[in-house]
């Protein structure tokens, strides 16, 4: 949604998720001046960098972390002031990270000690390479949206891999970004074309019944059309460690890589995770 929001044309998200932070995100692409329309699980954007539009009010990203950072970057590039901000447990996360790089590339980023609200004036950027102190998705994110906006290359360097949808997305919207090794490079300015994307179903989701069904006796459970991206798949490969009988079968990989898992009742025993695998399981550890 947010890369249909910044693209020229229309974009159309099929099977878009129901969560209350997607729902967060389509509000505040709303109150910037994009057209979203969404029909059951059909979202179409229309929108363009250009036709964004100061809000009349600070944007409210409610619970959603993705949002405020990811949506930072998108705004630094852009020539007004947005104030974000989000509900008491949002405003009580940090947001440094995510302002550092964006100021480094010339945007003037607020905090309010750390956390939000966050105020960004945006307007002409420069390009960065930038190494994350942390592996973050969110934040290697944040920075490419505003490389796009900037002159020249702009890299991100990860200490570990973390989720890569964005670099997977990106040249389904007409950018091609650089991938060596655990970094990431874009070539701005760079202009978005519309897309139609089917959304896979959530790897976050499906690990829960996949636990049931492992926990559950004479259980078995299949789920089709499930996201099988090694950066979001780590949990399998945890449960398989711990006497989990649990097969993907992988269908199709562009833009992402989508398939079935099935899981079905098993003896279970402790393990220990590798914290390499961490940035890939963040979501799971539940």
């Amino acid at each position: 949604a947010l890369l249909g929001a910044m693209a020229e044309g229309e974009t159309l998200a099929r099977n878009y998720s129901s969560a209350a932070d997607c729902a967060s995100t389509l509000a505040c692409l709303r109150a910037l001046g994009a057209e979203v329309l969404r029909e059951g699980t059909e979202v179409r954007v229309r929108g363009g960098l250009e036709t964004w539009r100061a809000p009349s009010r600070p944007l409210d990203c409610e619970n959603s972390g993705s949002t405020i950072r990811m949506l930072a970057g998108a705004l630094a590039g852009r020539a007004f002031r947005t104030v974000l901000t989000g509900d008491e447990s949002l405003r009580r996360r940090p947001v440094e990270r995510v302002a550092a790089p964006l100021r480094a590339m010339g945007a003037r980023v607020e905090t309010t000690d750390g956390r939000p609200p966050l105020a960004i004036e945006g307007g002409r950027l420069r390009p960065v390479a930038y190494d994350l102190p942390v592996a973050s998705a969110q934040i290697k994110t944040a920075v490419l949206l505003a490389g796009l906006q900037a002159e020249g290359r702009t890299s991100v360097r990860e200490p570990a891999a973390s989720r890569d949808h964005t670099e997977r997305m990106l040249p389904a919207f007409g950018v091609p970004v650089e991938r060596d090794g655990l970094s990431a490079t874009v070539n701005g300015p760079a202009r978005l074309r519309g897309a139609t994307v089917d959304v896979p179903g959530d790897a976050s989701s499906a690990a829960f019944l996949v636990v049931a069904a492992l926990v559950l006796p004479d259980s078995e459970v299949r789920l089709d059309g499930v996201l099988l991206s090694p950066t979001r798949t780590a949990f399998v490969e945890v449960l398989r460690a711990m006497g989990g009988r649990v097969e993907a079968r992988l269908e199709a990989s562009d833009p992402e890589p989508v398939g079935s898992i099935v899981a079905s009742s098993s003896r279970l025993h402790g393990t220990t995770v590798d914290p390499a695998l961490v940035p890939s399981l963040i979501d799971e550890v539940p």
